[in-house]
């Protein structure tokens, strides 16, 4: 089979040699070569016997074969050494990184601005001190600051407003190690009876 679609038959015993012949500049690609390979693939030899029931690939060669230019080398106007292209190719990596760089923080809200310094802090509120500061608070400022003044006591670095300072139970997730009190200053070795 040709690229055109042309479909010709041969009878066989006949060797891939005499098929080329009758078209000059081709060559001979098994089918099953074709799909595993692509444009890898490569063509029979001439003494090579074309087997019965199987489908070939008439292809015409390129004119340029001798100065094809290997299909990962760069094709453009600038001639540079394997050198200065790995030195292109990293310094366009390292400008793509520095673009890929996260983007600045948005800028503070209305709310935020005449705060120097502020900062965001999550933190969980049972709902029923929730409901108790702001039936206390007049409005939502007042209850901001009780429940920044209530952050500040419950991580141990201030008072709960009334000047009482807040203790913090919290259990260690250290191992703890006891040891026992040595009696006797003598030190017993055991040894096994051979």
């Amino acid at each position: 089979m040709k690229i055109s679609g042309e479909t010709q038959k041969v009878k066989v015993p006949v060797r891939a040699g005499s098929v080329i012949d009758t078209c000059p500049g081709h060559v001979l690609l098994e089918s099953q070569a074709v799909k595993q390979y692509g444009l890898r693939a490569t063509p029979l030899e001439p003494e090579q016997e074309l087997k019965p029931g199987r489908v070939y690939f008439l292809i015409q060669l390129p004119k340029n074969d001798d100065n094809r230019i290997g299909a990962r080398r760069v094709r453009s106007g600038i001639h540079m050494g394997a050198k200065e292209r790995l030195e292109s190719l990293k310094l366009a990596r390292r400008s793509a990184s520095d673009l890929s760089a996260p983007p600045p923080p948005p800028p503070p809200s209305d709310d935020q601005v005449g705060v120097p310094g502020g900062v965001r802090v999550r933190m969980r509120l049972p709902k029923a001190e929730v409901e108790r500061l702001m039936a206390e608070s007049n409005d939502g400022a007042d209850v901001a600051e009780k429940i920044a003044k209530f952050y500040v006591a419950a991580t141990g670095g201030g008072s709960n407003g009334d000047g009482a300072a807040v203790t913090r139970s919290v259990k260690s997730r250290q191992k703890r190690v006891g040891f026992m009190p040595i009696t006797d200053r003598e030190i017993h070795h055991l040894t096994a009876a051979s």
